[in-house]
């Protein structure tokens, strides 16, 4: 999943500044999850964007919507007919779902609400943890399903470096070393030899750099 976090709303106010009726739109999927753009989260920020500009003599209309996923066009027509009179959309879904939306209404300003942050999983409530780099050449089959590019803290792709001690990293003790856990799961599915073999370096000018990217699936075009 994707994973955000609100903005402050200081930041927010100032982007809104000048507008006097704005839309708050949220995505119901990735960032709900997380407590960060959900259709309660929307709510939340409405009500502070109102209180601020309450204080300030600075009245605003702030409709609220939510839709199902922002990164999907069809979802995001669903607030075409709300719309009328809206000066500007602050859209708290992630990064792909903001430029989604700015995309579709090009004739009205789109601000982000979010600052997406990583793909990662819930770890535990109220916890998410990064785990996935999104590099374009996964690894994982050979890594016992541990991520080096986005778990190690320097990214490296073959072992672990001369800093890490007793398996932490060190960065911090409560951060493991990535390649420590790769050794660990590997043992324990009787794999251990997958250290021993090198990857071939990553191509990072294929992989990170040349964008944007885009995946097509012929089988699945209409």
């Amino acid at each position: 999943m994707i994973v955000g976090e609100q903005k402050p709303i200081e930041e927010i106010l100032l982007m809104i500044e000048q507008y006097k009726k704005i839309m708050v739109v949220g995505c119901g999927t990735c960032v709900a999850i997380c407590y960060a753009g959900g259709e309660k989260e929307v709510g939340v920020l409405s009500s502070m964007i109102r209180l601020a500009r309450n204080q300030t003599d600075s009245k605003i209309e702030v409709v609220e919507r939510t839709v199902l996923r922002q990164c999907e066009e069809e979802y995001v027509k669903e607030i075409e007919n709300d719309l009328d009179g809206i000066e500007a959309v602050v859209s708290i879904a992630c990064g792909a779902g903001i430029q989604l939306t700015a995309e579709i209404y090009e004739d009205i300003p789109t601000y982000p609400g979010l600052n997406t942050t990583f793909i990662g999983y819930v770890k535990e409530q109220g916890v998410w943890a990064e785990n996935c780099g999104s590099c374009g050449n996964c690894v994982l089959g050979f890594t016992a399903g541990i991520c080096p590019v986005a778990r190690c803290s320097k990214s490296i792709f073959n072992g672990p470096c001369g800093g890490s001690q007793d398996g932490v990293c060190e960065i911090g003790k409560d951060v493991p070393c990535a390649w420590q856990l790769i050794y660990d799961r590997l043992k324990k599915q009787g794999r251990l030899e997958n250290i021993e073999k090198l990857s071939p370096y990553k191509d990072w000018t294929t992989n990170r750099d040349g964008g944007p990217r885009k995946i097509e699936r012929e089988d699945m075009k209409k």
